[in-house]
């Protein structure tokens, strides 16, 4: 007897903080109850016989409504239901991630004598997403980076990058990323506000961050994918070293242009095989 109900996403995740109210014919709500982790609402009272409605509502999703029909044994059986995100866009569901190096990209684009752009990428890195159950806000994210693995495809610029002048692998082998907030800047963009240490200079560095969504993939796990860009001034890390090579036009530029591809896999390690 009584109420019984399945609360998901559209891509069929639980939806654990979700909140049921059902009202009679005449407006009256005669039941509430909270979804449990699962998404599953099991209440046992038995609903007199009748015509009901069912609203679904939980943060962060568009209220949803059904109908329900008590029979004599006094149980309604609602089924699914589907709640949509506020703005139309799905996120992952939460708890921990894992980066996947393997499918991820670390990259940074600098100016090379005020004409064209030099590209590189940290090839060894890890990291790890901690998507919040009830507030997307309160997700967190941390990244280690070895300093060491820098390859823009020029062995003697990249010994260059990891000497003393730049990022003195030696003294300051990791760099590294910590959140601390993470505010809304559309249905499928946030701007993540951290910490980036960077040759032995911790400074707040926001992300622009944009989701491109989640999917299974062929190894049985399950998947979300992002982009991040931000801007860093070498200066502000205090690597200062420059060479002028005429007419005041530096050998390399600046600003450094970051740019974020992220594979996550849905736990709290990457597969194995």
């Amino acid at each position: 007897m009584g109420l019984t109900a399945r609360i998901r996403t559209r891509d069929g995740w639980a939806v654990s903080h979700a909140v049921v109210t059902v009202t009679d014919m005449t407006g009256t709500q005669v039941l509430r109850v909270e979804a449990d982790a699962e998404g599953a609402v099991r209440d046992v009272n038995a609903l007199a016989p009748g015509a009901y409605t069912v609203i679904v509502t939980a943060v962060g999703y568009a209220p949803a409504a059904a109908s329900a029909i008590v029979t004599a044994s006094g149980r309604a059986e609602v089924g699914t239901v589907t709640l949509a995100r506020q703005g139309g866009t799905e996120l992952p569901p939460p708890g921990p991630w894992t980066i996947d190096p393997a499918h991820s990209t670390v990259g940074a684009v600098a100016q090379h004598l005020g004409i064209s752009s030099v590209r590189g990428r940290f090839t060894e890195f890890a990291g790890t997403v901690e998507i919040a159950p009830d507030d997307i806000t309160k997700s967190r994210v941390e990244a280690v980076i070895r300093a060491a693995s820098i390859d823009t495809g020029n062995g003697m610029r990249d010994t260059h990058l990891r000497s003393a002048d730049f990022l003195d692998v030696e003294i300051f082998p990791e760099i590294t990323f910590r959140s601390t907030g993470l505010a809304a800047a559309g249905s499928d963009r946030w701007t993540v506000h951290g910490e980036l240490g960077l040759h032995g200079v911790v400074r707040p560095v926001d992300l622009d961050l944009a989701y491109l969504g989640t999917g299974a993939d062929p190894w049985g796990g399950t998947r979300a994918a992002f982009r991040a860009t931000t801007e860093l001034h070498r200066e502000d890390f205090a690597m200062n070293y420059n060479q002028i090579v005429q007419a005041g036009i530096a050998a390399i530029g600046t600003t450094l242009k970051v740019e974020l591809d992220i594979q996550a896999v849905q736990g709290e390690s990457l597969p194995t095989a």
